[in-house]
């Protein structure tokens, strides 16, 4: 990590570098960017954690709804999937009838 010596020394440098009428606009740009940077981060973090959350007891069963009419429901939305189902649905094609187990 960077000390405390070693901060005073890379203003030194910046400030014989961009002189005293640059290094507010410098800081100023810098603080901007850093800001963006984190909203970008924050906002990446936000969908990655709305993909991730679990599936509602909705979404449950139309996948599985899928699943049994031999549809691949793998990496599919839950709109994909039921697009999918209602075309296969008025194609005519029924689903697989299960036998009751008594």
């Amino acid at each position: 990590m960077i000390g405390t010596p070693e901060l005073i020394l890379i203003l030194i440098v910046a400030l014989f570098l961009f002189g005293p009428t640059r290094l507010p606009e410098l800081a100023h740009s810098l603080g901007k960017a850093a800001g963006e940077f984190k909203k970008a981060q924050m906002e990446t973090e936000y969908e990655l954690k709305r993909l991730d959350k679990p599936l509602n007891d909705k979404d449950t069963k139309i996948y599985n709804l899928a699943i049994e009419m031999g549809l691949d429901a793998q990496n599919k939305s839950t709109e994909q999937l039921v697009e999918e189902i209602r075309s296969k649905i008025k194609s005519g094609e029924t689903l697989p009838v299960r036998k009751a187990s008594i």
